[in-house]
Formats: C-alpha cells, sequence, structure tokens
C-alpha cells in the first residue's frame, strides 16, 4: 500500500480571486514504511502539501490516493483521516486538557472505542514516546519540559493509531536533546509498528542521517525526489534555489576542492567512515 500523489495542483484564493498555484503538478509515490524527508524554502509549499495528505486542504487539481482511498471523494476522507496522522508545529500549544492521560485520550474518544481499548491505546502511545503512564498520566501537561510536553503531543496523535504520520518541523525550538529524543521516537516507531513517517525539516543533517527518501519543493513543484545520498548529490542545483546541504557534504565539498576525490554521495558520517575504512583497506 502506498500514497500516491497524481498530477496534484492547488491554489489559495484570497478576496475570491485564485491566487498564483502553491502547488503545481505533483506526481510521486510515498512508499509504506518509508522516512520521506521533505525540503525546501519557505514558501514551497511544504505545509500545503501536507495538508493534502488527509483531506485537510481539498484536491482542486489531480489526486491523493491513500492505499485506494481517493481523497477527491468526500465519503472516503473520514477513512483516510484515520489512516493519516498530523503533527503541526509547537503542537504541545494544543495541549489543553488538566492530565496527560487525558489529552492522550481525546482522539480515541472521538473514534467512539470502548473504555478498555482508550486506556489501552493511551497507554501504549505514551510508553511508545518513552512517558511512563504510571509517572506521567495524572501530571499536568504545562507542567512538562518542553521535549516532554511535545512528545505528549504526539502520543495523542499515536493513540489514535495511524499508518502514516505527518510531521511539520517536529523539532522547531527545541534543545539539542530535545531534538535527538524525537528523532529517537520517530525511528523506535518505524521500526516497531511499520508506520510510514512523512517529516518536514529545516535540517539537512536530519534529513541525511534518517530519512529513506527526499522530497525538494521548488515553487510548489517537483524539484528532486529520491534518496538522500542523491538529492545531496546535486550541491550546486540546491544551493541556487537557496537550499544548504549537510555538514558532512559541505566538508567533502571543500575537502575535493583541495584535492582529495570523494564521492558526491556521501551525506552522513557513518558513509563518510564507510568510504574512508574502504580506501584504507585497499591502500
Amino acid at each position: 500500500m502506498s500514497i500516491v500523489i497524481n498530477h496534484l495542483s492547488f491554489a489559495y484564493t484570497q478576496g475570491g480571486k485564485k491566487l498564483e498555484p502553491t502547488l503545481k503538478d505533483l506526481c510521486f509515490t510515498i512508499e509504506e514504511g518509508a522516512f520521506l524527508g521533505i525540503i525546501g524554502h519557505t514558501g514551497s509549499g511544504k505545509s500545503t502539501f501536507v495538508k493534502h495528505l488527509n483531506g485537510l486542504l481539498p484536491c482542486e487539481k489531480g489526486t491523493v490516493i491513500v492505499d485506494g482511498h481517493d481523497l477527491s471523494e468526500k465519503t472516503e476522507r473520514k477513512t483516510v483521516r484515520a489512516l493519516v496522522g498530523m503533527v503541526f508545529q509547537y503542537p504541545e500549544y494544543q495541549l489543553f486538557a488538566e492530565t496527560v492521560y487525558e489529552d492522550v485520550s481525546f482522539g480515541p474518544k472521538n473514534m467512539k472505542l470502548d473504555t478498555q481499548e482508550i486506556d489501552k491505546r493511551v497507554k501504549q502511545a505514551m510508553e511508545l514516546v518513552g512517558l511512563n503512564p504510571d509517572v506521567f498520566s495524572e501530571r499536568s501537561p504545562f507542567d512538562l519540559s518542553g521535549g516532554e510536553r511535545r512528545r505528549t503531543a504526539i502520543a495523542g496523535v499515536l493513540a489514535m493509531q495511524p499508518k502514516y504520520l505527518v510531521l511539520d518541523e517536529p523539532m522547531a525550538g527545541l534543545d539539542p536533546l530535545g531534538r535527538r529524543e524525537i528523532l529517537a521516537l520517530l525511528e523506535k516507531l518505524r521500526k516497531e509498528s511499520g508506520c510510514t513517517i512523512i517529516m518536514i525539516s529545516h535540517s539537512m543533517d536530519d534529513i541525511a542521517n534518517h530519512a529513506t527518501k527526499v522530497l525538494v519543493l521548488e515553487q510548489g513543484s517537483v524539484f528532486l525526489y529520491d534518496t538522500p545520498n542523491l538529492v545531496f548529490s546535486h550541491a550546486e542545483e540546491l544551493e541556487k534555489i537557496g537550499l544548504s546541504v549537510p555538514s558532512v557534504t559541505k566538508i567533502c565539498i571543500e575537502m575535493n576542492r583541495r584535492g582529495a576525490k570523494i564521492p558526491a554521495s556521501i551525506c552522513t558520517e557513518q558513509a563518510f567512515l564507510d568510504w574512508f575504512r574502504e580506501g584504507n583497506a585497499h591502500a
């Protein structure tokens, strides 16, 4: 199963008139189990695109088909919203209940699940994000650290057991420890449950180290869509549209300018170490 994007275009309306298209003829497939990183400068259409994945924005032109369910059909949207969970920027700002348990249980309750199933899902989701239910259930979300609040908000989405999890800058505003915790959580979720991760990020290092595929949007169009090593091998093209490359790639580019012969596809520390060891092994 997968999410298939076919000729998707979209334009916002202002004062009754259509503005310039924000999305232009997007065509690609997000495979089940992937970790898709989405990059692009401000205004490239990233957030507008992901809002189409569960019907928050309508498909004006083209289609979004999630596991065979066409979001162009209104009757399919409820089914798709159960499959695609959304975590927006600073999700902790949406916390509202008196306790962590009440906040995490909000989604499952709206799904009309029975009390036993709700309790099971809430505890599973809290454990998955690293919040011990025995410790955190009765605590106020507003007494938690920034990273704990972010994980509480994510747990509220996970408690609905989505097959696809969409996150818009999930590490925004977090300290380095909080960033590492969220990334570790996403990797754990993908490996243990098979959940497909779709993440918007401005951190090229995070994308290089965690994504299996990278979507580059430029002025609403697909600029590149490939594996991280192939996408970041286009350093000059990315620079021309205002994007950077991972730190390791920058180092390799500088070393090549000084006479080294390092493959352009290297974009992570591990890939660099593997290349270095292989080269020494044959020296």
